[in-house]
């Protein structure tokens, strides 16, 4: 099963930041709930969402994106 890239530049370079600032907080307050950031941080590295994929929506602009 191949990929199809769903998720935007933009929207990943969002989430690898969300992510990372997740894990950080995760990290200075001692809890394993830091471990969620990094699913922000791996469907921005990348470019797709299993949930957007379920509900079929996509942030990529096939114009102005990135080559794969």
């Amino acid at each position: 099963m191949i990929l199809k890239k769903n998720v935007g530049y933009m929207d990943s370079i969002i989430r690898v930041i969300l992510g990372t600032l997740i894990i950080a907080a995760g990290l200075y307050y001692d809890s394993y709930w830091g471990f969620i950031g990094l699913i922000p941080v791996i469907t921005g590295a990348i470019s797709f969402c299993p949930i957007y994929r379920l509900f079929k929506l996509e942030t990529v602009n096939p114009n102005a994106e990135r080559a794969n």
